[in-house]
């Protein structure tokens, strides 16, 4: 029963899809793709993520989510910048799936969490090293405030931060895999119903 409703819920589609509605997807689709194999294709280390426009989209959340967690201490509080960053994409994962029934729409919030995953390694990957530039143009060098080196030195796992960095990576690139496969089963689904009257 939970099983029926939960397949219910990932995989509706309209009775009849609009054929403009439905070019939009594709185009969108596509879009993603294009940048989506582009992030699976580029090493973490390059930081190509870091450097994308989506950076940008990230930030914000980012940003916010140390205001948001600050209630629950300091490691909370810098904790609470790379949740904000990740939570928010399943926020609207869940608006779309749940309060829209807009699977396709969840499907391209899977793809930012993934996404987001993916723009997350290279600052995890840099708790040690302490290279790269930070949101006031300085690295973590030559300032205090780099979160993941104030995290993983508070758990005693500094040593780790290449290894978690590659296994968030990774996930991500898993994440991004399936939210193609999820769209794509859309997509399709879609074109069967497609209203060609």
């Amino acid at each position: 029963m939970l099983f029926t409703l939960i397949i219910a819920y990932l995989f509706s589609t309209e009775e009849r899809v609009n054929p403009f509605v439905f070019a939009g997807r594709i185009l969108a689709y596509g879009l993603l793709m294009f940048w989506g194999v582009k992030f699976i294709g580029t090493p973490m280390e390059t930081n190509y993520v870091g450097a994308h426009f989506m950076h940008l989209i990230n930030l914000p959340f980012h940003e916010s989510g140390h205001l948001v967690f600050a209630p629950f201490g300091r490691f909370m509080t810098v904790l609470g910048g790379s949740l904000g960053q990740l939570l928010m994409p399943l926020i609207c994962l869940g608006a779309f799936l749940f309060y829209n029934n807009d699977a396709f729409g969840a499907s391209v919030t899977l793809w930012w969490f993934a996404e987001s995953l993916m723009d997350l390694a290279p600052y995890i990957n840099d708790a040690r090293d302490l290279q790269l530039v930070l949101l006031g143009g300085v690295t973590g060098q030559e300032v205090e405030g780099h979160d993941w080196e104030y995290l993983l030195a508070n758990l005693g796992w500094s040593q780790y931060d290449h290894t978690l960095a590659h296994a968030a990576y990774n996930l991500g690139i898993g994440v991004m895999v399936l939210a193609f496969l999820w769209g794509a089963i859309l997509l399709y689904l879609q074109y069967r119903n497609l209203d060609r009257t």
